[in-house]
């Protein structure tokens, strides 16, 4: 959801408060609905003061799985060219295919697994250039102490690799169980029916039109910024993009005419093998 529609959201949410509240005031005695103010406004304070609290602690959550996508998906990238480094020390009969694979991983990621991210539809599927990966890794001799050096880093940054890419898969699920959900729109329309019974017909129809108003604009965004915490891959300001690998594969292509273009990539242009 993108800046305008949310927006247009949260001013129709306040539109529908507002006409309630203003039919709602039709009926209301002078005073609001409430013999004693002072007791409702310590009440209606506990609520929003629960509601606050418990979206304050979702918005934290949100947002370090918000965090921990990003930087899982830097990671992965840079993971990506360091082993594309470290391919160029290994036997010298695995690394043209190793390199061809790695950019072939990078491009999968970025035109393949990146829109099926944005559908909500890849949470859990492998990416087919990981497993060649492995099993190109698996025909590799070394027979020096820098390819067996080169082998041995290549296993750690494996490691490396799929841990990054699971903390980017981790915000495609979305982190929000939907009873928690359940319980911020129900405690949110307990609010809004609770600030019904402060209509008050001796007051000015736009004082108590801004004051509905604010708090549901207010109320809203916060909901709608949880939202979008949640589901981080989607277009927009703020929405994960694959910048951080569409640099890489641009790197790579430099480094691959720097060692003499002996990777070929065995992929089109989306990572689909040819």
């Amino acid at each position: 959801m993108n800046l305008v529609w949310g927006a247009l959201l949260a001013l129709a949410a306040a539109a529908v408060v507002i006409g309630a509240l203003l039919l709602v005031r039709r009926r209301a005695p002078d005073g609001s609905f409430f013999n004693d103010g002072d007791r409702a406004a310590g009440m209606f304070g506990v609520l929003a003061t629960g509601f606050s609290v418990l979206l304050g602690f979702v918005v934290f959550l949100a947002f370090a799985s918000y965090d921990q996508t990003r930087s899982g998906a830097e990671a992965e990238a840079l993971t990506v060219t360091q082993q594309f480094e470290t391919a160029q020390f290994m036997p010298s009969d695995v690394t043209p295919t190793l390199g061809g694979q790695l950019i072939c991983y990078g491009r999968y990621v970025e035109a393949t697994e990146w829109p099926r991210m944005e559908q909500g539809l890849q949470t859990s599927d492998v990416n087919p250039w990981g497993i060649a990966l492995f099993q190109t890794i698996e025909t590799a001799q070394p027979n020096s102490a820098t390819e067996e050096a080169a082998y041995g880093k290549w296993l750690d940054q494996t490691s490396d690799r799929e841990q990054a890419r699971l903390d980017r898969l981790h915000g495609a699920e979305g982190i929000i169980p939907w009873p928690l959900w359940a319980a911020l729109i129900f405690t949110a329309v307990v609010i809004f029916g609770f600030m019904m019974f402060f209509a008050d017909s001796g007051e000015p129809p736009v004082v108590q039109a801004v004051q509905v108003g604010s708090v549901t604009v207010v109320m809203v965004v916060l909901l709608l910024l949880i939202r979008f915490l949640d589901h981080p891959f989607q277009d927009g300001p703020g929405g994960l993009q694959p910048t951080a690998m569409q640099r890489t594969l641009m790197l790579l292509e430099h480094e691959l005419a720097g060692v003499g273009d002996r990777a070929t990539p065995p992929c089109n242009a989306i990572g689909i093998a040819r």
